[in-house]
């Protein structure tokens, strides 16, 4: 059975040190002692706990977005959404430019993506293909 150091167990949970151990001491997440007398927490345990706080929003909300490593961000709105039961393909009308995105329905439910939404296309890509038309 797989266990994590309080630390690694907090970054994936998404709270201090400290809650951890508070959580630990109350008796909401299981524990146990390495073989070098460090706590851990059972890695079950762990993922029960992850499902229940996303379950009941008790997990800390991000801060804003402050920067990102994408560079190219246009802001358009959304002009169409098509949903399978999977898959969703989303279509932005920025400026001169229409960005198409497939991304899961999941995702597209979770952004109430429709028609007429102000959104913003993130582009990052390892491939960029640069074309100078004729003068």
């Amino acid at each position: 059975m797989p266990t994590y150091p309080v630390r690694q167990a907090a970054e994936l949970l998404g709270v201090s040190d400290d809650t951890v151990r508070r959580w630990a001491d109350g008796g909401r997440l299981a524990t146990s002692r390495n073989d070098a007398g460090r706590q851990v927490v059972d890695g079950v345990a762990l993922a029960e706990l992850a499902q229940e706080l996303a379950a009941t929003g008790e997990q800390p909300e991000p801060g804003p977005i402050v920067r990102a490593s994408a560079r190219n961000r246009l802001v358009g709105l959304v002009t169409r959404v098509v949903r399978d039961t999977v898959m969703a393909q989303v279509e932005i009308q920025a400026g001169p430019f229409r960005i198409v995105s497939l991304m899961s329905r999941e995702a597209a439910d979770d952004l109430a993506l429709e028609p007429g939404v102000l959104a913003v296309a993130s582009v990052k890509s390892t491939n960029v293909v640069v074309e100078v038309p004729e003068a």
